[in-house]
């Protein structure tokens, strides 16, 4: 499926975003100097766009790109260790075509759900900076006013939690006090959204146990019920299209 014109046109604003530094730097450095393991790869090496169902209802929130995941292949959650977890989840879930996610050309489909994140380049150390995380906030708000059928958002870390509540806020959305406080499993009324906590699925966190396959499991099949998703035809490149 195309996706529509407004949301295409964000995708394209984002992959073109230089307003960062440091990321800039960072990314583009990877990208000329990749590990051994990718060394004669094509790297992405841009920020991400999101990408997904266009009329989903669920809405997935990460971090930022893998410096060898994303920002190598062009997807978000595509290329490393958590993208296989999370989609071994989405799969099982029903939102998602296929338990793997290798690269933008793998023939995977997202059905009812669209992934995106709170900062769209690989940051070093996989730590943006509160101003690259406010720079980014403006694309989250605006895919959640053009993503009209989201109903929950699911948000895979703290940081991913914190940045969406502040782009919800931007919309114009009342957060509560005292402020909603993370914890995986946990579920916030926010507006018109359920806002659904779990743990990154990075590998730190399922190497030791924090986060195992069954706990995902387990929130992507709450996200379905309080999405009241039913599957349909998806789409497999940012925005719905191919960058």
């Amino acid at each position: 499926m195309e996706p529509p014109a407004d949301l295409d046109r964000l995708c394209r604003r984002v992959a073109a975003c230089r307003r960062c530094p440091r990321l800039v730097s960072h990314r583009e450095e990877t990208a000329r100097s990749p590990p051994p393991r990718h060394r004669g790869e094509d790297y992405w090496g841009r920020p991400l766009p999101g990408w997904g169902d266009p009329r989903a209802r669920l809405l997935v929130v990460g971090l930022a790109p893998a410096a060898h995941g994303g920002n190598r292949t062009g997807r978000m959650f595509t290329g490393d260790s958590s993208g296989t977890t999370l989609m071994r989840a989405m799969h099982r879930a029903g939102f998602a075509s296929k338990p793997d996610s290798v690269s933008r050309d793998d023939g995977l489909l997202l059905k009812d759900a669209y992934i995106t994140a709170v900062v769209r380049c690989a940051p070093p150390g996989n730590r943006p900076t509160p101003r690259e995380t406010e720079n980014c906030r403006g694309y989250l708000a605006e895919e959640l006013e053009l993503l009209r059928g989201v109903r929950a958002i699911l948000c895979l870390g703290n940081i991913a939690f914190q940045g969406t509540l502040a782009a919800l806020a931007e919309r114009g959305a009342e957060i509560p006090r005292p402020r909603p406080r993370f914890g995986h499993g946990a579920r916030h009324r926010l507006g018109p959204y359920t806002v659904i906590c779990s743990y990154h699925p990075s590998r730190q966190n399922t190497n030791t146990g924090r986060l195992t396959q069954g706990m995902l499991d387990r929130v992507f099949l709450d996200a379905r019920r309080l999405s009241a998703a039913r599957p349909r035809g998806g789409s497999s490149g940012p925005g719905g299209g191919s960058p």
